[in-house]
């Protein structure tokens, strides 16, 4: 199997696509011009884990925002976490009695807003390293099947060819819906109302699938909005 050795030749629902036919066992690495280094870690061809050099929504939000942990019991757990060394997902399952189907479908979609987040990058260097021992940050049982990590990518097969290559912005001015050029007020503006019609956090009453949605698309637009105003 090789890949193709820079993210701008291709897309990463084509790299994952490719991972997972190749039921490849590692971590795909994606690092960016700017230093950032990014990774997806894969079992048999399945997404299990993603981390992102930045900003990101972590366990105790994602669970805060679900209602499915108050904040007394992901304080406490948050200190335990610390000072036992442990994951958190695993301290809040054994010590605090949390539903482990909560906190795996929380994980779930936490590497799912990671991987939206990576789905907007224009370009990065690519590599992928054969894994001998599987991360920490790996939790066992929670793989995203294929249609979670490959439905919805963007595709080189979907590009026009026939336009030259994008610059990293590019994408962006299009994600905020906004003219290329536009000053920084209007990105702001741009970003303000994108942010209230898509945060979760602010349509309490959306579950299920339609509030995946939101968290993914929110992801793109504040990847979005910090690729231009950085």
């Amino acid at each position: 199997m090789q890949l193709p050795g820079r993210l701008r030749s291709t897309t990463l629902g084509d790299v994952l696509g490719m991972l997972y036919r190749a039921s490849a066992n590692g971590t795909l690495e994606l690092v960016e011009a700017r230093g950032r280094c990014h990774r997806v870690h894969l079992v048999d061809g399945c997404v299990v884990g993603a981390e992102i050099d930045g900003a990101s929504r972590s366990l105790a939000e994602i669970l805060r925002s679900d209602r499915a942990a108050d904040d007394d019991t992901i304080a406490r757990s948050l200190l335990r976490s610390m000072t036992s060394h442990r994951l958190h997902g695993q301290v809040l399952v054994e010590d605090f009695r949390l539903n482990p189907s909560l906190v795996a479908e929380a994980l779930r979609r936490q590497v799912q807003e990671r991987l939206a987040f990576l789905d907007c990058l224009e370009d990065a260097r690519l590599s992928f390293r054969v894994a001998v021992r599987r991360p920490r940050e790996v939790v066992e049982g929670v793989p995203l099947g294929a249609g979670a990590f490959l439905h919805g990518r963007r595709r080189a097969r979907d590009r026009d060819r026939s336009q030259p290559p994008h610059r990293a912005t590019d994408g962006a001015w299009t994600v905020l819906g906004i003219d290329p050029g536009s000053d920084v007020h209007e990105i702001k503006r741009a970003y303000r109302r994108l942010a209230r019609s898509l945060h979760p956090d602010l349509h309490p009453d959306v579950t299920g699938m339609a509030r995946r949605d939101l968290e993914v698309e929110f992801a793109r637009v504040t990847h979005a909005y910090r690729t231009l105003v950085a």
